[in-house]
């Protein structure tokens, strides 16, 4: 069946004329039509664009022009980044018309790499959230189990990725958003180093933590994608000029004299049980293979949730100011004066996530309180960035759970956001440092829900990391499993 293939598996069938890329693309629509009822992974297809763009490949293949290094790989694209083509939403009722004029850097590399972009994904608005239940649009559903949810913000990418409805996807990570979606649904997700992949044209939420990454159901595949992505753009003033690597370069071969750090933090109470048994036999297969597995201690990490929530929602206020029903967005139809026009336009086209994190972030940045909160959280992070510079002396990676606890049900957690936030426990002091992360599947609880490894690298390490990921992932092929939808 084509849509099960990989996205490198997909790229060499085409280059070597066992398929075409009009077929791949048509596989890819067919199993869409059959099961984006019952997940709602996309907001909008763009099944003409993408039939064109495949029949473009086909006829340089055909003519023996050389072709780039994703040709005819069918891709989702989640919906807050810009695009040309189609609308770019953020899920949210203030952008639901709104057409961008230029697009993202990324997706500029995608399309010169002739990947065919099959659609824009579902998310929580403006990225806010932990489950894809905060989208305007309504959530998408898990695809190992359609009453949970797959995570968030990135959800709609991740379950379109493990049900097979595209070959890879792109995400964007703030505080988990690829990592956490990744781990619920079964698949890799990597993000990168703050600055290794640009951010321009990426809807911002919080801009110094924002970064995109692939979401894949191979290593290989996010070795393949980061490989395209990466690299220095100077229309993002915080993009680092770092020389291209060849993340598929000596990916199969394995790393040696690997240290691998267990932060004593994160592997405490509140975790599910069978998720810390699958991390911990995910430890031990390390440890089998030679590697020395070092205790370390990352003390500030119980300050990471409360330092994350000041800082990404008072980056969010700033952010979203601009949307105030003049220049663009949403606009009432119902206002007096200008104060009018601006209150009730946010009000109607922000949901109340979103409206809570302006709230909290405007609050924190308020005259007598900017100290107390923002200020001190900013300690905060140079707190933990000094954390993982002290344990990156002690060990090479950090290994620990993405989540600490499978997909939940849809619904159970959104009247509390509290306990939502806390969803990202695992996750949001990566983004907080800078360093790069990555979620790869490591089993399954008794209910068959995923469960996910998350790693930890030095800023720059992908490429050993991708390795490290990959000699896990040739021992235990829980990637090739498919999601009973």
């Amino acid at each position: 069946m084509l849509h099960e293939l990989s996205a490198l598996e997909t790229r060499d069938k085409i280059a070597a004329g066992d398929i075409t890329a009009v077929q791949a693309a048509a596989a890819a629509f067919d199993r869409i039509r059959s099961l984006e009822p019952k997940l709602h992974c996309y907001n909008s297809l763009l099944e003409e664009k993408a039939m064109d763009s495949a029949a473009a490949i086909d006829r340089l293949r055909a003519a023996g022009k050389p072709l780039g290094l994703l040709a005819g790989v069918p891709i989702a694209l989640k919906d807050n980044l810009c695009t040309t083509f189609g609308a770019t939403t953020c899920s949210s009722r203030m952008l639901k018309d709104f057409r961008a004029p230029y697009n993202a850097t990324v997706i500029e590399k995608l399309s010169a790499a002739g990947a065919v972009f099959l659609g824009k994904t579902n998310l929580d608005e403006f990225a806010m959230g932990s489950s894809t239940e905060n989208s305007a649009f309504g959530p998408t559903r898990n695809p190992w189990n359609t009453d949970r949810v797959p995570g968030g913000s990135s959800g709609g990418s991740a379950a379109a990725t493990a049900a097979r409805l595209c070959a890879a996807s792109l995400g964007s990570d703030t505080g988990g958003s690829i990592r956490q979606p990744a781990s619920l649904c079964g698949i890799v997700g990597l993000k990168p180093t703050y600055g290794l992949v640009s951010r321009y044209g990426l809807v911002a939420f919080a801009s110094s933590l924002d970064q995109i990454g692939p979401m894949t159901r191979t290593v290989s595949d996010a070795a393949l994608l980061l490989q395209v992505l990466a690299g220095h753009d100077p229309l993002d003033s915080t993009s680092w000029p770092a020389e291209p690597q060849n993340y598929l370069d000596g990916l199969e071969k394995p790393l040696e004299s690997v240290r691998i750090g267990l932060p004593e933090e994160f592997f405490g109470s509140g975790t599910d049980r069978q998720v810390l048994a699958a991390v911990n036999a995910a430890i031990e297969f390390y440890k089998s293979q030679g590697a020395e597995i070092v205790p370390v201690k990352l003390p500030h990490t119980k300050y990471g949730i409360a330092a994350y929530y000041v800082i990404a929602p008072a980056e969010a206020s700033s952010n979203l100011a601009r949307y105030d029903g003049v220049h663009y967005g949403h606009r009432t139809a119902s206002a007096g004066d200008i104060y009018e026009l601006y209150a009730a336009s946010r009000a109607e086209g922000f949901g109340p996530e979103v409206q809570r994190r302006i709230m909290l972030g405007t609050y924190a940045l308020s005259s007598g309180y900017y100290d107390a909160y923002y200020v001190r959280a900013l300690k905060i992070r140079t707190l933990i960035k000094r954390d993982f510079d002290d344990a990156f002396k002690q060990c090479d990676f950090i290994a620990c759970p993405t989540s600490p606890t499978t997909a939940f049900e849809i619904g159970s957690k959104s009247g509390d956001p509290l306990q939502m936030y806390l969803c990202d426990v695992f996750t949001v002091t990566c983004n907080i440092a800078g360093i790069p992360g990555m979620n790869i599947p490591c089993g399954f609880s008794s209910d068959r829900l995923p469960i996910g490894l998350q790693l930890f690298g030095p800023v720059f390490s992908e490429a050993r990391m991708l390795r490290l990921a990959r000699q896990y992932e040739k021992h235990h092929p829980w990637h090739t499993q498919t999601p009973p939808v």
